[in-house]
């Protein structure tokens, strides 16, 4: 038989080759090229004045990019840019002409490669809005803006303003004025104040202001529905009536369905007689930004038998002596019958409750629209109170809250009978509900206890309870019934100091911005829910829709 001597270093050295040889072909093996990436921002698209900055991130085997810039979303290109750098300034000295000041424009992008079929796909980089022209002039008011004519005002700095001129929306030149230069008199040039009439119903301008030819700056303004004609069938003008009684005094007298006309700025006694008969009363169109006030001691009510079409309080201030006793409205009537009890652009304050309801009244709806609701005790926003040995008659069929901020209020919702909807959409609620107390509160027992059609929460935006001795103690209850009510909650936050002691909503989002109220909004405790955090990824849709941040 015969021997083999097996050499150890010759097994190292073969094996060191076999191993050498692998990684050599691992080196040498090709894998297919693909497409670029899209690219992508280093930073958010911004603006210094008209200039817009694009800073995208630079990918090593780009060669060139395409940059697209569009007012439109690209329905037309306004621009198309070739450049050899992930970084541009979007201004004059690069396509030879300016950007439109207080514009919004989309930009999207194109990576090049050396071969073409490697190319990247569009990258959509997003919006972008150019700063407002440095100007003079003061962004309106919702008060400096009536159906026919605006109220313009500006800082007094630099040369004297002597006239105005009204633009198109669309005249982006500022080009050709709508009408004759308006001169500013010299009261007005002292006060920084001037006024512009004849200007079209719902229809959205430009107004423009010059000393001499030296265009000072612009604004947009739209004007508002046709108002009331104080003359027309049904309305009752009480602008030239001092009397704190005139309201009450017009609401007695009126016909079904009248139109109650009052001057801004004018405090008047709630209603005095019970409501058998439709009523709207509203503020007439005006310069300066006080609301007219209905102001009690007690609260409005309802005749026994009324059916009622609607009752509507509209661009008003409604407000209590203390949120201890008063009501707007505290009903304990029998067989009524009510369509719509409606506030829109009103204020709302220092009240025990804004509606409580005993007997067997049936409101259908009842709406609070683009409305700061403050200071509101333990009745809240709504309650139906039969006391529970008595059948559970009174009823609210549909409750909708929307555009509207509600701050420093003890209760919510509380019904001893079903509704049939409730919708919350683009709402503001700070120190909203007091500690133990409910958002909704369904108490009238199988049977009795549900949103039949169920509950919907939209773009709304729920900070800390409300800790009235400072102590925060925030923490609430979210609901009572409710056991068959389907409950949607959509694009809605709330802050991290926001907590649930029991009865939990299902669904709803605890906490899911991450700082509290303080944090996120600039002043709570004076109803200023501007965004303090610039950061907040609700800022442009969610809460309501006045404290936006706008792109």
């Amino acid at each position: 038989m015969k021997k083999y001597k097996i050499n150890l270093k010759t097994i190292v050295i073969v094996l060191l080759g076999v191993m050498l040889f692998n990684a050599c072909n691992k080196d040498d093996e090709a894998f297919d090229k693909t497409r670029l990436f899209r690219p992508v921002l280093n930073e958010d698209l911004f603006s210094l004045e008209n200039t817009i900055i694009v800073n995208m991130g630079k990918l090593k085997e780009a060669i060139s990019y395409t940059v697209e810039v569009s007012r439109d979303t690209f329905k037309s290109i306004d621009y198309t840019i070739v450049t050899d750098t992930n970084y541009i300034e979007i201004n004059k000295s690069l396509i030879g002409e300016e950007l439109y000041w207080n514009t919004l424009y989309q930009v999207r992008a194109t990576a090049f490669s050396a071969d073409p079929q490697y190319d990247s796909k569009l990258a959509d980089l997003g919006n972008v809005r150019t700063q407002r022209f440095p100007t003079i002039l003061n962004v309106p008011k919702a008060f400096d803006i009536t159906d026919i004519a605006a109220r313009v005002t500006w800082t007094l700095a630099g040369e004297s303003v002597t006239g105005m001129k009204v633009f198109s929306v669309d005249d982006l030149q500022l080009a050709n004025p709508l009408f004759d230069e308006v001169p500013v008199d010299e009261e007005g040039q002292l006060a920084g104040e001037a006024f512009i009439d004849g200007l079209d119903p719902e229809t959205e301008y430009q107004i423009a202001i010059y000393s001499g030819e030296l265009l000072r700056g612009w604004v947009k303004y739209t004007t508002k529905i046709q108002d009331i004609d104080p003359n027309g069938p049904g309305v009752i003008d009480i602008r030239e009536n001092d009397s704190p009684s005139a309201v009450s005094d017009a609401v007695a007298s009126a016909p079904d369905a009248a139109i109650i006309l009052v001057k801004r700025g004018m405090t008047y006694d709630f209603p005095s007689d019970r409501l058998d008969k439709s009523i709207t009363i509203r503020a007439a169109y005006g310069f300066g930004e006080q609301k007219a006030q209905l102001y009690t001691t007690g609260n409005m009510d309802i005749s026994d038998g009324a059916n009622i079409d609607h009752i509507r309080f509209i661009d008003l201030e409604l407000r209590g002596e203390d949120y201890t006793g008063d009501y707007v409205f505290n009903a304990n009537r029998e067989g009524v019958y009510v369509g719509e009890l409606s506030f829109e652009d009103c204020e709302i304050g220092t009240f025990r409750g804004v509606m409580r309801m005993r007997g067997t009244i049936e409101l259908n709806n009842y709406i609070i629209s683009n409305t700061v609701v403050d200071s509101i005790g333990g009745y809240g926003l709504l309650t139906t109170d039969t006391n529970p040995s008595d059948p559970p008659t009174a009823r609210v069929n549909n409750i909708k809250f929307v555009n509207s901020t509600f701050n420093k209020v003890q209760a919510g919702i509380t019904s001893r009978n079903n509704s049939q909807t409730i919708l919350i959409e683009n709402c503001t609620f700070a120190n909203f509900v007091q500690s133990g107390n409910y958002i909704f509160r369904y108490r009238g027992g199988d049977g009795n206890n549900d949103v039949l059609n169920g509950i919907e929460i939209k773009n709304s935006i729920f900070g800390h309870g409300w800790d009235e001795s400072d102590g925060d103690n925030y923490a609430i209850k979210g609901k009572d019934g409710l056991d068959n009510t389907s409950i949607s909650i959509v694009n809605t936050y709330s802050t991290s100091d926001f907590e649930f002691s029991g009865n939990e909503i299902a669904g709803f989002p605890v906490g899911n911005y991450g700082g509290p109220q303080d944090q996120l909004w600039k002043n709570p405790e004076l109803n200023n829910f501007y965004f303090k955090d610039s950061g907040f990824p609700g800022r442009f849709n969610s809460g309501a829709s006045r404290w936006r941040d706008r792109l």
